[in-house]
């Protein structure tokens, strides 16, 4: 057998003949380098540029927080009332048609400006119910998920391009969304679910926060929302005596929350910074008067006959607490007077109040 040829070589270029200005350009260039390396390497962890890790902090990851913005909407002009309140009548066997609950959701709005004042074409709109128990409807513990329904439908109709509904339960995050039908609601009524995993949470920074001034949070959802509205129940709650509007937002906080239950008022106080929401909904009418917030028996809970939305939460908070749950005025829980004073100390958008006293403020209507 013949010995096998060598191919022909047909390189992409020619090497020139390097001049001797370029020639000492290079070897300067490696010097530079490798100067840089040896200060790098050898340099005391505290110097600029230094390699060494002598704390083992360099390498820890640092993230920078962010802020969210004011969601916030100045209420028409004319309209006095900061809380709408409508109450309907229930059907002979005593729970509420669909129609029903959908004609007093409208009209709780409607006494604060309407839905379409607060929602525009295009906006991605968040909602934020209460699904922190693996518990059903009928207990009082979780958001009504007919009424979720109706507020995506309507929230849709006025306009927005996309309805999240998100939150981090307290328990196992499907099974809560599941078991509450929270999960159902809002893909029946056209919105989308939003369940926290490892990747869903970043560093929030909230001025005047005491607790919880730099925070993870459950940031995904919030990703281009343009307007967000809380939607919770009344309930009883057995460190805080009141879960309304405010405490709802608890929902969103990562990491070890569990360890601000030992100054839970100032906790929901900084909750009510943390967000401002355009719209807050507070659902009286399945309400959980003891044993809350996590009930679990069907005799702890009370038929109300109200739907309420605002855009001053603590008023909002202040009203459901004497009027839903039944408790003496004179004594609000802490977290109300907290947040007020949080808020009087921190810059509002116009005229918008966030003030206990709800006198001359919370306009009724009654639905047949």
């Amino acid at each position: 057998m013949s010995k096998k040829e060598k191919p022909i070589q047909h390189p992409e270029y020619v090497k020139a003949p390097m001049e001797r200005r370029q020639f000492f350009g290079k070897i300067a260039a490696a010097a530079g380098i490798a100067s840089v390396a040896g200060y790098a390497s050898f340099a005391p962890g505290n110097w600029p540029g230094s390699l060494k890790d002598e704390t083992g902090l360099l390498s820890k990851p640092r993230h920078k927080p962010f802020q969210i913005p004011d969601f916030r909407v100045q209420k028409p002009t004319g309209v006095f009332a900061d809380v709408g309140v409508a109450r309907g009548s229930r059907q002979a066997d005593g729970t509420y048609s669909s129609e029903q609950l959908a004609r007093m959701l409208t009209a709780s709005i409607d006494q604060v400006g309407g839905i379409k004042h607060y929602i525009k074409n295009g906006d991605i709109v968040l909602i934020k119910p209460n699904v922190a128990f693996d518990r059903s409807p009928n207990l009082g513990a979780t958001s009504n998920p007919e009424i979720l329904e109706t507020l995506i439908r309507m929230v849709l109709e006025a306009g927005a391009q996309e309805v999240r509904v998100a939150d981090n339960p307290i328990e196992s995050p499907p099974d809560c969304f599941k078991k509450s039908k929270i999960e159902y609601a809002t893909l029946k009524g056209g919105g989308r679910v939003y369940l926290p995993d490892s990747n869903s949470f970043k560093m929030l920074h909230t001025p005047g926060a005491r607790l919880i001034e730099n925070w993870w949070f459950f940031h995904r959802p919030f990703l281009n929302v343009d307007k967000v509205i809380g939607f919770s129940p009344v309930k009883d709650h057995n460190l805080c005596h009141a879960s309304m509007g405010m405490k709802n937002w608890y929902g969103l906080l990562g990491g070890t929350r569990n360890q601000f239950h030992q100054d839970i008022h100032n906790i929901v106080s900084d909750l009510s910074i943390m967000i401002r929401p355009t719209l807050t909904i507070v659902d009286g009418t399945n309400v959980l008067m003891i044993n809350g917030p996590t009930g679990g028996d069907p005799s702890n809970v009370k038929k109300g006959d109200v739907i309420m939305a605002g855009t001053d939460p603590v008023a909002l908070d202040s009203w459901a607490f004497e009027h839903v749950l039944e408790r003496d005025k004179n004594d609000m829980p802490t977290y109300l007077t907290l947040a007020q004073e949080k808020h009087a100390s921190s810059p509002l958008k116009g005229e918008i109040r966030y003030e206990m006293n709800y006198e001359g403020r919370v306009k009724e209507v009654q639905l047949g």
